[in-house]
């Protein structure tokens, strides 16, 4: 499973990391006691899609563990049931609206095999299946079925045992109106039609490769197929008819990805076919079904999204990489859930390394690993294994999947690629068709290495947290001594080397001599680092130019460098990693200065690789100086799409009338790039927002910005809801507003409306009391709303506001909503608000008059810089 394409309401600027994950309400959760092993469940079904209802049996076979049991419990939410029988036998049961309680009439034998059969009907099923369709406001929406089960919600629409340990093989028989196609997991048995004058046909589909509840799936509509192969087995897509030139655009590598994670997993694909399926609305960006993967429509890419969109070919290879992790080796609870989806996250590092190469996959995995540093600082801190919580769905966060990619790559450098792979392979082998905990991954690579990880696992899997490192070096010339000084700041003061906080790692430490024309050469040492403080020495024959820590960045950690400046700017130069040269550029920003510009603006001009440019223009808005305009505009003109948006983006933090001229023409003239459109859109609105002296005028901003709104519809609304973004950022602006709240109708194309829901919040903070009202109002009736992304939406913009008002809707939507997610993230919002509340007047006039005090400074030093320069050169 993955959230691509959705974001989440928390930022990155919040500072919460001591605030606990186990909300009131968390209480341990274990694996059920098993009744017997499910050996198979048939689902036969009709759909009345325009009621959305349905209705038909469900069959259970049942090899009980034991005899004498005689009262079997099964997971089944706001089902309507007929009789029950074993054998043809009615039985008795009780139902109590969330569990079906069958007393048997006679006893289980151990080993007999029952087989129970369930009549039911559902009538609008609040979770597990859904109906898609057009309504007054979105006529153009297509007439879809389709299912979600994971976590737990396959027992709104059957039925279950419904937890991941309990594996069977299944069979679904659907009868839906003859237009329409049918699909599910396994093989497609057959398609009959009812009747000579039926409008109906039936499908029956097969998996008989055994999986869990969770993953069983349905989906229905008018799809268009496209077929594809990977060696003897289908490989097919289904998307809404006249998108089908999208869908070989964004999933047209799967064969290949199939090929690549066959070889790199030690393992064939497992099954008779592989499907992919996008389908409207959808509440994941997809889901692994066993061998039918369902995503969300708005993966699908049209030409220009190409240009620098990547996170459909990662969102298709992290679903794919799931048929192995996951689906073929099951996880027997959701606590070690990290060991799939943390998988299915890497191997979006491997294939990004096997389709772009060792630079781009080194960026991926620092940008997860800064993924997950925000949810560690902003949210709360976990161990990635725990079984403490409300519903199995919160532990479905960024130490799940981000963290988990990250431990599975300390894995790989801890054993080195020839034998990672070998115990991957060992892991697969050893676990297929059956269910995992975290345990068996450490015996497995055990196994396969003779390797004992149980040290990393201790430190990074089963309690919460990483290290903090800051890292000082000097150079003794006399002595030929190389100092380094490491310090782990997440331990707190009088911490001794035994306490938790410290991390006990070996660490590899890098010095590297430049050769003109040659690539540097590294001289490293492994050191064990404990303690809250160790130097280290280093005889070395000569100086080195520079001083690369944790070379290759394999573990994760944030570090601060304190290295001089030639040292920095050599690294930033020379460093063949792009994380260490990444690092370099921001310790070179901190130290500020012309110096520091020159390296950076020449850094943006010629590294190689783009994401070391990406990363030194954010680098360079950083340094308070004026100079830092000329470094940046340079890279407004980078080739390379994802440069030029965070120019953009840096230039905006710069909030002057030059910096918006040289961005006013990618919002009038445009852009290859959507992305880019869009920085530009959202950066005008925040340099008007902070100049209001005039230049740009608040009126010329928003005339551009309604134009973009009026003209530059296209591909998931992104550029217009790069416009709603700096509108959003005109914060004393009632004509913005205005707009903004025009844009949340229903009707509004679904991406706009919810980039305009999250723009109310940061809107409010400017207006006036009867405008936040009007605010308020509006995001009170959108929280009524049910759909998942728009409840998502409300919360982001109720935890910028500033007013008690938005903790009642916030409390109101915790306590409502039928989502764990949104209720979390609304009890979550509660605590910002009130924080936001705290930021009284008196403390934001303190800011304002910083703020001044700052734009002061930074001019004098500008003025001294200048002077300094000029006396050189004379």
């Amino acid at each position: 499973m993955s959230d691509a394409y959705f974001s989440y309401a928390y930022s990155d600027d919040d500072r919460n990391g001591s605030r606990s994950f186990e909300l009131p309400g968390a209480r341990p959760h274990y694996t059920p006691d098993r009744p017997g092993q499910v050996e198979h469940i048939f689902l036969d079904l009709t759909l009345d899609i325009p009621k959305h209802q349905f209705w038909g049996r469900c069959l259970i076979r049942l090899n009980p563990v034991r005899s004498g049991i005689d009262r079997l419990v099964l997971d089944a939410v706001n089902l309507e049931f007929e009789p029950v029988r074993v054998g043809g036998v009615a039985q008795d049961f009780d139902y109590d609206g969330e569990q079906l309680h069958v007393r048997l009439t006679e006893p289980t034998t151990a080993g007999v095999s029952i087989t129970l059969e369930i009549a039911y009907k559902v009538d609008r099923p609040q979770r597990g299946l859904y109906f898609i369709e057009p309504d007054e406001d979105n006529p153009d929406k297509p007439v879809q079925v389709w299912t979600q089960g994971e976590d737990e919600d396959s027992r709104f629409w059957f039925p279950c045992f419904d937890y991941p340990g309990q594996l069977a093989t299944s069979e679904i028989r659907v009868r839906v109106p003859k237009k329409f196609f049918a699909l599910s997991n396994g093989e497609l048995i057959s398609v009959e039609k009812v009747g000579d004058h039926s409008k109906d046909k039936i499908y029956h589909w097969h998996q008989k490769e055994a999986h869990p509840t969770y993953l069983m799936t349905l989906a229905v509509g008018d799809f268009a197929e496209i077929e594809d192969r990977w060696n003897d087995k289908p490989v097919n897509y289904y998307v809404e008819k006249g998108r089908e030139e999208d869908a070989r655009r964004s999933m047209g590598k799967t064969p290949q990805m199939i090929e690549f994670f066959s070889e790199k997993f030690g393992y064939p694909y497992p099954f008779p076919k592989y499907a992919q399926a996008c389908v409207a609305d959808f509440i994941f960006g997809g889901m692994e079904n066993t061998s039918t993967t369902l995503l969300t429509d708005r993966c699908l890419l049209d030409e220009r999204a190409m240009v620098d969109n990547l996170r459909t070919e990662m969102l298709v290879a992290h679903e794919l990489a799931h048929q192995w992790f996951g689906d073929l080796v099951v996880i027997k609870h959701w606590s070690h859930a990290w060991i799939k989806e943390g998988m299915a996250s890497y191997s979006e590092v491997l294939w990004t390394d096997r389709e772009y190469g060792a630079d781009d996959a080194a960026y991926y995995r620092l940008q997860e690993a800064r993924s997950y540093l925000s949810e560690d600082s902003s949210r709360y801190r976990r161990p990635i294994v725990t079984h403490v919580y409300r519903e199995p769905i919160e532990l479905y966060d960024r130490h799940l999947y981000e963290k988990g990619s990250c431990v599975y790559h300390m894995i790989r450098a801890q054993l080195g690629d020839e034998l990672f792979f070998e115990a991957i392979a060992t892991f697969v082998r050893d676990n297929a068709h059956s269910t995992v905990e975290t345990v068996d991954l450490l015996r497995a690579i055990e196994k396969a290495t003779g390797r004992n990880l149980t040290f990393l696992f201790d430190q990074y899997v089963y309690r919460g947290g990483h290290p903090d490192f800051e890292v000082a070096y000097s150079w003794d010339g006399d002595s030929n001594l190389a100092k380094v000084t490491v310090t782990q700041t997440q331990a707190k003061e009088g911490n001794t080397p035994n306490d938790r906080d410290l991390f006990d790692l070996k660490i590899p430490i890098a010095f590297g001599y430049i050769c003109d024309g040659e690539e540097p050469t590294l001289k490293t040492f492994n050191v064990r680092v404990y303690q809250k403080e160790q130097s280290f020495y280093f005889p070395l024959e000569e100086k080195p130019q520079f001083v690369s820590f944790d070379a290759g960045n394999h573990f994760l950690k944030t570090v601060k460098l304190s290295y001089p400046l030639p040292e920095l700017k050599a690294q930033l130069k020379s460093d063949p990693d792009p994380v260490s040269r990444i690092y370099a550029a921001k310790a070179i920003a901190k130290k500020g200065g012309l110096e520091a510009i020159k390296a950076l603006a020449k850094a943006l001009k010629k590294d190689k690789f783009w994401g070391v440019r990406v990363e030194v223009a954010k680098a360079l808005a950083t340094v308070k100086l004026d100079g830092a305009f000329d470094g940046l505009v340079a890279g407004l003109k980078d080739t390379e799409a994802r440069v030029r948006r965070a120019t953009i983006e840096s230039l905006a933090q710069i909030k002057t009338h030059t910096s918006y001229k040289a961005i006013k023409p990618f919002v009038t003239d445009g852009d290859a790039s959507y992305y880019v459109e869009a920085a530009a859109a959202r950066a005008i609105g925040s340099i008007a927002a902070a100049n209001p002296d005039g230049k740009p005028s608040t009126e010329k901003v928003l005339k551009h910005l309604k134009t973009v709104l009026e003209k530059k519809a296209g591909w998931n609304e992104v550029v217009r809801s790069g416009a709603i973004g700096g509108l959003s950022q005109l914060k004393t602006s009632e004509d913005a507003l205005g707009l903004i709240l025009e844009y949340t109708e229903p009707g509004t194309p679904q991406a706009l409306r919810l980039a305009a829901i999250r723009a109310l919040g940061s809107i409010s903070t400017g207006q006036t009391p009867a405008n936040v009202d009007r605010i308020l109002e509006r995001l009170s009736a959108l929280a009524g709303e049910t759909f998942f992304l728009t409840q998502v939406a409300v919360v982001a913009s109720l935890k910028q506001m500033e007013t008690p008002k938005a903790m009642g809707i916030a409390r109101t939507l915790a306590e409502q909503t039928a989502d764990g997610r949104v209720s979390r993230i609304a009890e979550e919002a509660i605590g910002k608000i009130q924080k936001n509340i705290g930021s009284d007047k008196a403390v934001t006039q303190l800011r304002s008059e910083l703020d001044r005090v700052k734009k002061d400074n930074q001019e004098l030093r500008s003025r001294l810089e200048n002077l300094e320069a000029k006396a050189k050169k004379s």
